[in-house]
């Protein structure tokens, strides 16, 4: 693909910078995305899937997304939850996690989201945010199982706060 606008300026392109680089010029200080999993809870069962950090999860594939909800009207609730992990002295833990709602028909290669809040939800996770109270009770122990048996070091460490978010 050609960086080139047509007035010959260069495009400048979003760059993920880990801690690990070394880089100081133009865009020092972006999103560090190293700590940050998605989870993507569907039947009653969390699974990681890194394929949603760009919207292509298992279940995201081959669907043609809409901003209008009345386009999906036999789509299945999915939530993709974004989850940042914590770095401390005392070690590591789940510092942040956000879900955002999706529908997808899969027979009819329809789906609903908003990106932007998507977006949006992923940032307030990487601010150490939990909104998670729109899950249900059984998204809820699918998520608490999963973080749970991920890494029970992390959930032990992990602030109250999401623990009484994920109590049913």
């Amino acid at each position: 693909m050609d960086q080139n606008q047509p007035d010959g300026k260069k495009q400048i392109a979003l760059n993920i910078v880990s801690s690990k680089s070394k880089h100081k010029g133009f865009g020092a200080g972006s999103i560090d995305l190293n700590n940050m999993s998605p989870v993507i809870i569907d039947r009653g069962e969390a699974k990681i899937d890194i394929g949603a950090m760009h919207a292509k999860s298992k279940v995201e594939r081959g669907i043609k997304f809409s901003a209008d909800k009345e386009d999906v009207p036999n789509g299945r609730q999915v939530w993709l939850v974004w989850v940042a992990v914590d770095r401390t002295a005392d070690g590591r833990s789940y510092g942040g996690a956000t879900a955002c709602e999706m529908l997808i028909d899969e027979e009819a290669k329809r789906g609903w989201k908003i990106l932007a809040d998507h977006v949006n939800r992923m940032d307030y996770a990487l601010k150490r945010r939990f909104m998670l109270d729109e899950l249900g009770s059984e998204e809820k122990a699918a998520l608490k199982t999963l973080l749970i048996t991920h890494n029970e070091e992390w959930w032990n460490a992990s602030p109250d706060e999401l623990k009484q978010a994920l109590e049913g």
